[in-house]
C-alpha cells in the first residue's frame, strides 16, 4: 500500500516506511497475512510517549494548576474517546490495515482499534524521527482551551458509568458521601460509588460533585474502561 497520502495528512514523511506499515497493521491483518507484525507493541510505546508529551505540555503551560487538575486534564486528552476524535482529523480509520473479518464487521469505525492505531503512529514517528517530531505531531491535536476540555471530560465519567450499568437493568449505582473535612474555604469531600451493595470506586474533591466524578472515574478503571 502507498502511504504517501497518509503522510501528507499527518505532515510527516517516514524514512523507514516499514515502521508506518507496522503502526497501521491491526492484529487481524497481521494474523491473516503473516506479512507484518501487528501494531500492538508500537501502541504500548506510543501510549507512554503520548503521556510524557501531554504531561510536559501541561506542566509547562499551566503553572497555576495543582497536580489534581493537571491529572484530570491529561486524562481527558489521552483517553480512548479523545484519541478517536483526534483520529478523525487525519481520517486514520481509512488507512488501517485490517483482516477481512474485522473489515466486514466495521473495524474502521471501532474506537478501540482506531485509538490504538493512533498511539502506534505516535510511536512510529518517535522511533523514526525522534521525540521532537513526535511532540510536534501530538501537540497539533491538543485543544486550545484545555481547562474547559478537562471540565467537560469530568462530566463524562458519571454519564459513561451510568450508560454501562444501564445495560443490566437489575443493577443500581449509588453515590454515598463517606467523609468531609477541612475549613469552609477548603473543604474536601470523599465519595464512594456503590454497585448494588459493593463499593466499586472512591473519589475525592473540593465539592461533592467533583468527588462523585472521581469516584466514577475510579470505577471505570476498575471495570477495565481505558483512560
Amino acid at each position: 500500500m502507498n502511504f504517501s497520502k497518509f503522510e501528507e495528512k499527518i505532515g510527516y514523511t517516514f524514512k523507514n516506511k516499514e515502521l508506518l506499515h507496522e503502526a497501521l497493521a491491526h492484529s487481524s491483518y497481521a494474523n491473516e497475512t503473516r506479512k507484518s507484525r501487528s501494531n500492538e507493541r508500537l501502541e504500548f510505546l506510543g501510549d507512554s510517549v503520548l503521556s510524557i508529551v501531554v504531561s510536559e505540555h501541561l506542566f509547562t503551560h499551566f503553572k497555576h494548576l495543582p497536580e489534581g487538575e493537571l491529572t484530570k486534564i491529561r486524562a481527558s486528552l489521552v483517553c480512548e474517546k479523545a484519541l478517536f476524535e483526534f483520529s478523525h482529523k487525519i481520517q486514520l480509520g481509512e488507512f488501517i490495515l485490517l483482516g477481512k473479518g474485522e473489515e466486514n464487521s466495521g473495524g474502521r469505525q471501532r474506537p478501540s482499534i482506531v485509538s490504538d492505531a493512533f498511539e502506534a503512529v505516535i510511536a512510529a514517528i518517535y522511533l523514526d524521527g525522534g521525540m521532537e517530531e513526535a511532540r510536534k505531531y501530538i501537540l497539533g491535536f491538543i485543544p486550545k482551551n484545555l481547562e474547559r476540555s478537562g471540565a467537560k471530560a469530568l462530566k463524562d465519567y458519571k454519564t459513561l458509568l451510568q450508560e454501562i450499568i444501564q445495560r443490566n437493568p437489575e443493577e443500581k449505582v449509588e453515590y454515598v458521601l463517606a467523609d468531609q473535612s477541612g475549613p469552609d474555604h477548603d473543604r474536601r469531600f470523599v465519595v464512594e460509588v456503590y454497585l448494588n451493595s459493593n463499593v466499586i470506586g472512591k473519589g475525592e474533591g473540593h465539592s461533592k460533585k467533583q468527588a462523585e466524578q472521581m469516584a466514577a472515574h475510579e470505577a471505570l478503571i476498575l471495570m477495565g474502561c481505558k483512560d
